[in-house]
Order: structure tokens, then C-alpha cells, then sequence
């Protein structure tokens, strides 16, 4: 049965008040103040964030000197190991009630992957997966990294597709704790054929494949138009 998805479009939004905004949605999704499925889009200033799988070799700049860059970093709750996120990328919380859907993480990853390679298509890009693997590939580089946290079969954290983003930045980490890995991003793959709205595009496409996957109707909503609707939340 189609149902609204509330996207909430957040633009560039510091990595700690949005991992504080998540976790108080997925809490009001857990206990029935939210009845409808979210997706937060938002872009972040620079951040390293380490799941559940870190491993202390796959952050090769040590903590110190990330700060004095001006880049934070946050242990999180999410699977995987090391990621980035930074301006021109696409970063996607979807807030789902897997109840509603069917109570499986690993088919949730996969039409994940389903979302990004639609939208990549979309703009010309060909995403693949890689078996063994959790992402989107183009040939054999990474161009989106997907880790998710689920309570309840509530799920939060999300996906992170590169569209404009500044690649060198993950020279500073081992990407998913892949070696060797070769990050690549949307602007790259398409170099002079790029468009000048791509950025407005993946927003779009990543919208509108979420719809198209899991049989939504999007609803475009701000977190005030969700704080209306639940009583006494805050964040």
C-alpha cells in the first residue's frame, strides 16, 4: 500500500545536530509519534565519522590533526567502519518503520543501493554493486557508502553520494575500511558532460527513487511541519 514519505530537505547542517535531530525522530517513530516513513537530506561541512566495525588503521590522520583542519569527528551507532562526508555530497537518513515494509536489514541495503543506482542512471552514471560489498560501484570505484543503524526495526543513518564532493578528503582515511579503495563522485564520472543543476538532479533522483522503491508518494515537509505533528519533541 502507497504512503507518504515526509522528506525533509535540510541543506548544510552540522553533523552533531543532525545526528541529535535523527535520533530524536527515530525515537518518536519507535513510539508512534511519527506515523509516516522520513528521509533527511542534507549536506554536511566536514566530518569523519566511525561505525561499529572501526578499525584504529583505517584512520590514517590522527584526531588532532583533523581538528586543526576543522574537520570533527564522531564515534556513531551505525554499521561499518570509517567514512567521510563534506560540502557536495549528498547525505540521505532515511527514518523507516521496516515493520511496515518487511523486517530485513540486508534487503533494506540492497534497495538502498536500488535508491542510488537509479539516480546515478538518471544523470548517466552506470552503478553497480560488488558482491561481498555494501555501496555503489561505477566500474571499480566507490561513489556512495551506505551504514545503518536499526532499533526496533526502526532504521536511521543512511547513505552519503558523492555528487560534487572534493575527493582528496579521503585520502585522510581508509574509505570503509576498503584497501585501496578509489573514491570517484558523480562530477568526475561525467567530467565536461556534467550538467550545472546535477546537484538539484540527485536530489530529485534520490526522492524520487526512494518513492519509486518502496511505493511512496513524497510529501515535502521542514522539521517544523514534523515538530506540529508530534507533541513535546525536542532536539
Amino acid at each position: 500500500m502507497s504512503s507518504d514519505l515526509l522528506v525533509v530537505g535540510l541543506s548544510r547542517m552540522a553533523y552533531g545536530e543532525t545526528l541529535a535531530l535523527q535520533r530524536t525522530l527515530a525515537e518518536a517513530r519507535i513510539d508512534g509519534r511519527v506515523t509516516n516513513d522520513m528521509l533527511l537530506l542534507v549536506e554536511h561541512p566536514p566530518v569523519v565519522t566511525l561505525g561499529r566495525s572501526f578499525e584504529k588503521k583505517n584512520l590514517r590522520t590522527p584526531p588532532e590533526e583533523l581538528a586543526a583542519r576543522g574537520i570533527e569527528l564522531f564515534e556513531i551507532e551505525r554499521g561499518g567502519d570509517v567514512t567521510f562526508h563534506g560540502p557536495g555530497q549528498l547525505v540521505g537518513y532515511p527514518i523507516y518503520d521496516l515493520n511496515e515494509h518487511k523486517p530485513d536489514l540486508h534487503l533494506f541495503l540492497r534497495q538502498i543501493e536500488e535508491c542510488l543506482i537509479r539516480t546515478l542512471g538518471e544523470s548517466g552514471v552506470a552503478g553497480r554493486r560488488r558482491e561481498g560489498l555494501t555501496g555503489v560501484w561505477v566500474e571499480d570505484r566507490k561513489i556512495a557508502s551506505i551504514g545503518i543503524h536499526v532499533k526496533k526495526w526502526i532504521t536511521w543513518h543512511g547513505f552519503a553520494l558523492n555528487v560534487l564532493t572534493d575527493l582528496s578528503f579521503f585520502h585522510l582515511i581508509v574509505p570503509c575500511g576498503i584497501d585501496e579503495v578509489v573514491m570517484t563522485s558523480m562530477q568526475r564520472e561525467l567530467a565536461e558532460q556534467a550538467p550545472h543543476d546535477l546537484w538539484a538532479r540527485a536530489l530529485d533522483g534520490v526522492m524520487l527513487a526512494f518513492c519509486e522503491v518502496f511505493d511512496q508518494t513524497p510529501q515535502a515537509v521542514t522539521v517544523e511541519d514534523i515538530q506540529y505533528r508530534i507533541s513535546n519533541i525536542e532536539y
